[in-house]
């Protein structure tokens, strides 16, 4: 009768080897999940409620906001675009915490920040306390999200890495899905009442599920995969083959840049799309709001698809080429979006819409998988939170020029093709980045 994973560890054996056991000559698993993928639903969690409440929403909330106060694009796009400077210049010492002290306290903090934020900005009404309680938001999300939730992945996963981490960022994506029914409760309710709730949510659900999170699979008598100890030890990927590089060591690399500024040239669309979308399907082309919603849930659907395709792909093919095919299709979607008021009905829209989803989804976990690889887990924290102050640029940079264009010539055309055209430069980045040849231990 094969014990528990409990009763093993207590006789001083790893909690990992119960999971297998020797059945006629085969090693076989005994029906025990690797605890690893239980983190992985953790980080979906956390993720659906950053991404429904705030971060896939705050378009719907611009077109409320500006109806009300008369603000302009500028105004609006400028805080939630310091948000993105905010967690960029946060990046490295939110990256060194995580490292130092474990994930598990910063998510606790963050989330802690990021309900008290979403309840004060309920209360704003002027333009100096919307960048304050933005200013809350940013730090809060950025702790308790999605750069914290990666350290403690990328040291549970290996080999499935990139299918680990396209899991946990089906969270976000499933939150997009959710964006009418927030939509629905800013019509119903307004959008103080909707934003006072969405805090209490936060602080009732994601802090409690940040306390589960666990640093390194070490803590708990696991090893990365779920693999038994003699399959870890000697697999190809495996981490104890390769040596993992210090922070200062890697921004001494080409890859470490050339990574960063395909990122942060991805983000430029995706900021763009995220900030935009809506006023410019509700401006410029006469979509009602709850129609430009649907268009969001078009895309989410479309990045849930794009995440498993990554996760799949991402594991077993070249994450570089990849990343520069979604490149691609990240300026053609964005062009396409530009250009839908010289066509009639709804497909160029919607062919934008399924591209770009596409694009995103597949792209977005092997910018995590690929710093991993490229750099190791040691100091992934810190490493991904220098490469932050290279990626807020593109994070931020596409909501402002989107903006600002967008008041000056009173439409999104322009804007958004010269978004596209920086997108694609990204395309060269990924296209020529290379591993450190240092990074194998012979």
């Amino acid at each position: 009768m094969p014990v528990t994973p409990r009763q093993h560890a207590t006789k001083g054996g790893s909690a990992l080897q119960t999971a297998w056991q020797r059945v006629d000559g085969v090693i076989r698993p005994q029906g025990y999940v690797f605890r690893g993928w239980w983190l992985v639903a953790a980080a979906a969690g956390i993720q659906f409620f950053a991404s429904v409440l705030f971060a896939n929403s705050y378009s719907a909330y611009m077109v409320l906001l500006q109806d009300e106060f008369g603000w302009s694009k500028t105004v609006l796009a400028g805080a939630f675009a310091m948000t993105r400077v905010e967690s960029g210049l946060l990046g490295p010492l939110q990256g060194w915490l995580a490292d130092r002290f474990g994930p598990r306290i910063v998510l606790i903090v963050g989330n802690l920040l990021f309900g008290l934020g979403l309840m004060l900005f309920s209360l704003m009404n002027s333009i100096l306390t919307l960048y304050l309680t933005f200013a809350l938001m940013a730090i809060g999300s950025s702790l308790g999200g999605f750069p914290t939730l990666m350290v403690a992945l990328v040291n549970w996963f290996d080999q499935h890495r990139s299918k680990a981490v396209a899991g946990s960022q089906l969270g976000y994506a499933i939150g997009g899905l959710a964006v009418p029914l927030l939509v629905v409760a800013l019509t119903e309710f307004g959008w103080r009442a909707t934003a006072f709730v969405s805090g209490l949510i936060v602080l009732a659900v994601c802090v409690p599920v940040s306390a589960l999170v666990r640093h390194r699979p070490a803590e708990i008598g696991e090893v990365p995969d779920g693999k038994r100890p003699d399959i870890a030890q000697d697999a190809p990927g495996a981490a104890g083959s390769r040596r993992d590089l210090t922070a200062r060591e890697a921004m001494r690399t080409s890859g470490f840049w050339l990574l960063s500024l395909g990122h942060a040239c991805a983000l430029l669309t995706v900021s763009a799309v995220m900030v935009h979308l809506i006023p410019h399907l509700n401006e410029g082309l006469n979509f009602t709001l709850l129609q430009a919603a649907s268009v969001v849930t078009l895309i989410t659907a479309c990045q849930i698809i794009g995440q498993a395709l990554g996760g799949y792909l991402g594991d077993r093919y070249d994450k570089r080429i990849i990343c520069v095919v979604c490149m691609v299709g990240h300026s053609a979607a964005l062009l396409l979006l530009a250009h839908a008021g010289a066509f009639d009905g709804w497909w160029p829209v919607t062919v934008a819409g399924i591209v770009h989803g596409l694009a995103w989804g597949a792209r977005g976990p092997l910018m995590v998988a690929m710093r991993a690889d490229f750099f190791g887990t040691a100091a992934f924290g810190t490493i991904m939170g220098f490469s932050s102050l290279i990626v807020m640029f593109g994070m931020s940079g596409g909501p402002i020029i989107g903006g600002v264009m967008a008041d000056i010539y009173g439409n999104y055309e322009l804007a958004f093709t010269v978004l596209a055209a920086a997108t694609l430069s990204g395309a060269l980045c990924f296209a020529f980045a290379r591993p450190p040849r240092a990074r194998r231990v012979a």
